[in-house]
């Protein structure tokens, strides 16, 4: 196995590294983040324009640009250090990947196109804040329960009209909800009968849908409450019949490999400023930094980032293996930014400060997408770990 990043993937890399630094600094990103959009509209078609982010990982036959996910993740990993707000991960992790698997030949040719362009945006709705078990990143998500049990509850779907159906329920948490230009709702149908999850497309401009944007504590992820009365949508596919656990489940697994990228990306930046910081501040008249509890404090946060990097590069080559990487990233996220406020002292305790825009990613991905234990404990069943003879 060759371990080492082509050409190809160190421009990317570069360039948006160099386009980020410019476009995406602290005070842009906290400026991004109270538009409506709830990020910079203007650097999104930047880089789907010139940089093709949204179909770095489609199939040039759909206007993408036909890398992998390892050069997706990659690209994730420099939107992790600038904290970018933008709708790259819930359309090219989530949503696209979808339509590509389980999309009739029509809807792929329709939608794959426009999101490859950055010209659509996307959002997958999933009831009941379950994004973690509709992916099955801790849980088995089989059952589809997370999407509405029986007759009640999440969000039902029942035939309408022809090739329409209706959506009736809500759904929070929606990442980039309140701005998409199309929803990928997840609704259970068939009652007691015929149980079953199946995701729908709902355009933004739908009769009965109605979307508010959350107070969310990370503000560079923005989320909204989806609520459908009576909403016309479309099914995903052809039929009723697609094994929509499992589709999600490989999604899932990629989507983690683009998510632990990013949070090395955000641990790298917080503490390659942490020891920025540590440079200039001084104390007794040196370097905070020059003090041997102090490096001692930030060699362990460089082993645990590199710890971390190798498993994120490795479910990036190897997507099974993304929940467990995932875990890993997220931990290490959290250590390095709770060290880095500490390091950086009183004024890293100020609320306003940058260190706690990473802080606050931390604690807002472990809740949305695990927490670390779980997303640890479900690898290890399905490792066998805990297997009983």
């Amino acid at each position: 196995m060759d371990t080492a990043f082509t050409a190809e993937q160190d421009e990317i890399r570069r360039t948006l590294r160099e386009l980020l630094a410019k476009r995406s600094g602290p005070d842009e990103v906290k400026a991004a983040v109270r538009t409506p959009a709830g990020y910079d509209p203007q650097l999104w078609a930047q880089l789907s324009g010139q940089l093709g982010l949204p179909g770095l990982a489609l199939p040039a036959s759909y206007g993408g640009v036909g890398c992998g996910l390892t050069d997706l993740a990659l690209a994730c990993e420099e939107t992790g250090r600038a904290l970018l707000p933008s709708p790259l991960l819930a359309t090219a992790g989530l949503c696209a990947p979808l339509i590509a698997a389980l999309g009739t030949p029509e809807q792929r040719g329709e939608l794959l196109p426009r999101i490859a362009d950055g010209s659509l945006t996307c959002a997958f709705a999933v009831p009941g804040g379950g994004l973690a078990l509709a992916l099955a990143l801790s849980g088995d998500n089989t059952s589809g329960q997370w999407a509405g049990g029986g007759r009640a509850g999440g969000v039902q779907a029942r035939p309408g009209d022809g090739a329409t159906w209706m959506l009736y329920g809500e759904a929070g948490q929606v990442l980039d909800g309140h701005s998409a230009g199309l929803l990928l709702v997840a609704a259970h149908t068939g009652g007691y009968a015929r149980s079953r999850t199946l995701l729908f497309l709902v355009r933004a401009d739908a009769a009965g849908l109605a979307r508010t944007r959350q107070t969310s504590l990370d503000e560079t992820r923005p989320q909204a409450r989806i609520e459908l009365r009576d909403c016309p949508a479309r099914l995903l596919g052809e039929d009723d019949a697609a094994d929509v656990p499992e589709a999600l489940a490989a999604v899932g697994a990629g989507a983690a490999a683009l998510l632990a990228a990013e949070a090395v990306g955000a641990a790298a930046s917080a503490l390659d400023r942490t020891v920025e910081h540590v440079r200039a501040r001084e104390q007794f008249g040196r370097a905070i930094g020059s003090f041997q509890a102090v490096k001692h404090r930030l060699a362990d946060l460089y082993v645990c980032v590199q710890a971390a990097r190798s498993a994120a590069y490795y479910a990036a080559w190897d997507p099974a293996e993304g929940g467990l990487a995932l875990a890993q990233c997220l931990q290490a996220l959290r250590t390095v930014t709770g060290e880095a406020i500490q390091l950086h002292g009183g004024i890293g305790f100020t609320w306003e400060h940058e260190a706690h825009l990473y802080f606050k990613r931390a604690a807002a991905d472990e809740l949305l997408f695990g927490p670390v234990h779980r997303l640890r404990a479900h690898a290890a069943e399905r490792a066998g770990l805990f297997a009983t003879r």
